[in-house]
């Protein structure tokens, strides 16, 4: 992990930026020698609509079939 000095990181920070997210390797900003900071690449965000749930629902029995309940409505 890269460590440079505050200074350092606000003259070249949207290259360090840029490195970053290629590389994705972090860099720790540092105030005086002490850690202050780390900068990591972002998740990247699946905005699909399709498959969202995928893994997050369990079906269990059968889906198809009507359920044997009779409704009021239908007692007419």
């Amino acid at each position: 992990m890269k460590q440079m000095p505050a200074g350092a990181f606000k003259a070249r920070c949207l290259s360090v930026m840029k490195q970053v997210q290629a590389t994705g390797e972090p860099v720790v900003v540092t105030k005086r020698g002490v850690p202050v900071v780390k900068v990591v690449p972002a998740e990247a965000q699946n905005n699909d609509i399709f498959g969202f749930m995928v893994g997050r629902a369990k079906i269990v029995g059968d889906i198809e079939s009507p359920i044997p309940v009779e409704w009021e409505v239908t007692k007419r």
